[in-house]
Formats: C-alpha cells, sequence, structure tokens
C-alpha cells in the first residue's frame, strides 16, 4: 500500500486526557513532582496522529511510530485537561508526517514532529516469527 494514495495533509485529530497520577514523573521515579511525565505526553501525541489516519488505512494495515522531536513546554499537575493535536504535514510512500502539539487551556505544553510507518500486519508478524 503507498500512503500517497490515501493519506492527505492536513488530516489531523485530537484527543482529551485529564492526567491521572499514574502518567506522572512521580508515579514511576521516587522523589520527582507528581506532573505530567514527557513520555505520557509523547505517548498522546501517537495516539493523535494514529487516530488522524487510523480510518483512512485499507483492512491489514496499521502504523507504527518511527521518529519524535518533541519539546514539553511545561508542567501540568494531576487532574489538569491536556488536549493533544495532531495534523498530517507530509506524506511519503510508507511514512507519515505529523505536527503535533499539547495544550492545557489555552497554554502549549508540548510542541514536535512525529512520524508513523505503514505496517502490513501479516507480512510484519511473519518477519517477527522468523527470529
Amino acid at each position: 500500500m503507498d500512503a500517497r494514495d490515501i493519506i492527505r495533509i492536513g488530516m489531523s485529530a485530537e484527543r482529551t486526557l485529564v492526567v491521572p497520577p499514574e502518567r506522572t514523573v512521580g508515579h514511576f521515579v521516587p522523589n520527582m513532582p507528581m506532573v505530567y511525565a514527557t513520555p505520557m505526553m509523547i505517548l498522546e501525541m501517537e495516539m493523535a496522529s494514529g487516530d488522524a489516519i487510523r480510518g483512512h488505512l485499507q483492512p491489514g494495515w496499521v502504523t507504527v511510530g518511527t521518529e519524535v522531536d518533541i519539546r514539553h513546554l511545561a508542567a501540568s499537575l494531576v487532574g489538569a485537561t491536556v488536549r493533544t493535536t495532531a495534523k498530517v504535514v507530509a506524506v511519503e510512500r510508507r511514512i507519515i508526517r505529523f505536527e503535533v502539539a499539547a495544550f492545557e487551556g489555552e497554554r502549549k505544553i508540548g510542541e514536535g514532529r512525529h512520524a508513523r510507518g505503514l505496517v502490513n500486519v501479516e507480512s510484519f508478524n511473519k518477519r517477527l516469527g522468523a527470529k
């Protein structure tokens, strides 16, 4: 499958999350603040990116994260509502590139770029089984 045939620049999605204690730095690292953890913000950015294009993929195909270039700009406490956005900015044969951002209210708390690669699940599983 060629992503250029099905994915269009400008496709987008957003997700909303109320930050729970288990998504904070302090949950993972003792004696650290209970603020939204950078890897958890990146996870939401990846999920929003997948949401933006998932409905356009052919059966048997998925996307997997291949690149992240993210800046975490500000802390968010437990209970904060975080909105994460993703927009397609480039499409190659097997790679889709996104501009991503995260906001607490109007305040931008994260921004960057993310790429996802097209994967045929059956072929992928066969390759993994051969190892």
